[in-house]
């Protein structure tokens, strides 16, 4: 559900506005002549000073950060099927293929191929980190070649696993994700045959965000660093910011284009939604624009004023006499407009129609 507020932007709506609500049109061009005696105007109301806010908004779900499919790099049978809602963290199985738990480890090169005695690169750099901070990396120089320090640390830790210690980490053996991770989905379940080309699970990032759904019209408010205010399914409101796009899960290339999954990253991270139904909807409020202690009156208390000069005035009300008063006219935000001038200050009464 979408609740839009307050976006008169141009001074023709303004004066539209006006109008439509039954204010009066002055042709003098602005400065009310003589003392304005008998010409008191339907109703009156005061300036004020406010803080005015542009804003849109929509309905959102707690979820978490960017969602990817771990998929198996060899041919086998689920033996442990990966347990939703799990936090995986380095040295975890995130399930077991043929009776053999596939290892979480951190890095962001992918496992792309057997890594045994002579290989180099990348891969094998980012395996010899994480023996050692398994705490197998006595002895263990941490560099790009695996050699004979790096199979014996890899044995000792294969009978951690009670894995048959060959000193080989064979394809399929690990996962390399960038940190820890959130088990999202369980694509496969016990028993079931899975590929190189099967999503066994589906995994995020611990850290959580807010999705919601916008229309294409507002991609302004996409943009990263958007300010937004979140109303939690416990009631409790919280701060964020923009902090990036997904596509539509299950979306065909015209669905994607129709709308725009915005995610919203909260002040506080995991603490912030400790304890919230996730399956419940939270109110996501995306600020546009803001101004802060404006001096603000309702719409309908602005005057269009006719003539050479044209623009906008208020009638100010002074005991039993009035006065027009040319006004400037900045941002609007639920029915209150901003107004500036030399001769304005909060309190000072002013004239406003009536529906």
């Amino acid at each position: 559900m979408k609740r839009g507020t307050g976006f008169l932007a141009a001074a023709a709506l303004v004066a539209a506005a006006a109008v439509g609500a039954g204010a009066l049109v002055y042709g003098d061009g602005g400065t009310g002549g003589g003392d304005g005696r008998g010409e008191g105007p339907p109703a009156t109301t005061t300036i004020t000073r406010a803080d005015l806010v542009q804003s849109e908004t929509v309905d959102g779900k707690i979820d978490f950060s960017q969602r990817r499919a771990v998929k198996s790099a060899v041919a086998g049978t689920v033996t442990v099927a990966p347990r939703e809602g799990a936090t995986v963290t380095r040295g975890q199985a995130l399930y077991e293929l043929n009776d053999k738990p596939v290892s979480l480890l951190y890095g962001p090169v992918p496992a792309f191929r057997e890594m045994k005695d002579g290989a180099r690169g990348s891969d094998v750099l980012q395996l010899e980190r994480n023996l050692v901070a398994l705490g197998y990396g006595r002895g263990l120089y941490v560099d790009p070649f695996y050699d004979a320090a790096t199979e014996a640390a890899v044995q000792q830790w294969q009978k951690s696993l009670n894995r048959t210690p060959s000193g080989r980490v064979g394809q399929g053996d690990v996962v390399f994700q960038p940190e820890e991770v959130n088990v999202v989905r369980a694509d496969a379940a016990l028993a079931d045959q899975v590929g190189p080309d099967t999503a066994v699970l589906t995994v995020a990032s611990t850290k959580p965000v807010v999705r919601a759904e916008l229309e294409l019209a507002d991609a302004p408010l996409t943009a990263r660093g958007t300010r937004v205010e979140v109303t939690l399914p416990s009631g409790k409101t919280k701060r964020g910011r923009v902090t990036g796009t997904v596509r539509p899960e299950g979306a065909d290339d015209a669905a994607a284009q129709d709308s725009i999954i915005v995610e919203v990253t909260l002040e506080g991270g995991a603490s912030a939604v400790s304890g919230e139904d996730t399956r419940a909807s939270a109110s996501v409020k995306f600020v546009s624009e803001s101004r802060r202690g404006v001096l603000t009156v309702p719409v309908e208390a602005i005057v269009a004023l006719r003539g050479a000069d044209g623009g906008y005035g208020l009638q100010v009300v002074d005991g039993t006499t009035t006065r027009m008063v040319r006004v400037g006219t900045g941002m609007t935000a639920d029915g209150r407009i901003e107004v500036s001038g030399p001769q304005l200050k909060e309190g000072l009464t002013v004239g406003m129609a009536t529906e």
